[in-house]
C-alpha cells in the first residue's frame, strides 16, 4: 500500500490519486506534443468537445472562476484550439468550438488516458477498475 496514502481518510485519498492521475497525464501529453495544455484548458476541452457552447455556458459548467475560464479560453485560441464565434443575432453572446487541431489533441489525449487506464488496470486488475468505475458513476446522494 503507497505510504503516503495509508493515513488518509476517504476524501483526501480520492483528491490525491485525482492529482496523481492528471500529473501523469499532463506529463504524457506535454512528452508526446509541442503543444503544451493544462488541466483546467482539458477541463474545459472536454466540456465543449463536439459541442458550440456559449462562453457563459462553460463558465458555468466548469469549477473555475469566470475571469480564469475567459483567460484559459483567450490561451486555447493563441494555440489554435479553439474558435470563438459571435452568436446569430447576438453581438455579446459569444459561442466556443474546438477546431480541426483541437479536435484531434483532444482525441489523442483521450487515447492517451486510456493507456493509463490500461496500465492501471494490468497493476490493479481490470475487475477493480470496473468496481472503481462503477462505484464513482453511482448516485451518492450528495
Amino acid at each position: 500500500m503507497d505510504q503516503k496514502l495509508d493515513k488518509l481518510d476517504l476524501l483526501d485519498s480520492i483528491s490525491e490519486r485525482h492529482n496523481q492521475l492528471r500529473k501523469l497525464s499532463e506529463e504524457l501529453w506535454n512528452n508526446h506534443s509541442d503543444i503544451a495544455i493544462s488541466n483546467s484548458e482539458w477541463y474545459i476541452m472536454s466540456r465543449i468537445y463536439k459541442k458550440q457552447p456559449t462562453i457563459a455556458y462553460v463558465s458555468k459548467n466548469v469549477d473555475i472562476t469566470r475571469q480564469a475560464t475567459h483567460k484559459f479560453i483567450k490561451g486555447l485560441k493563441s494555440k489554435g484550439l479553439v474558435d470563438v464565434m459571435n452568436v446569430e443575432n447576438n453581438k455579446k453572446v459569444k459561442s466556443i468550438q474546438l477546431t480541426p487541431l483541437g479536435e484531434e489533441c483532444y482525441e489523442k489525449n483521450e487515447a492517451l488516458k486510456a493507456k493509463i487506464e490500461k496500465q492501471l488496470a494490468e497493476k490493479i486488475g481490470e475487475e477493480q477498475i470496473e468496481l472503481l468505475k462503477s462505484v464513482l458513476k453511482m448516485e451518492w446522494g450528495i
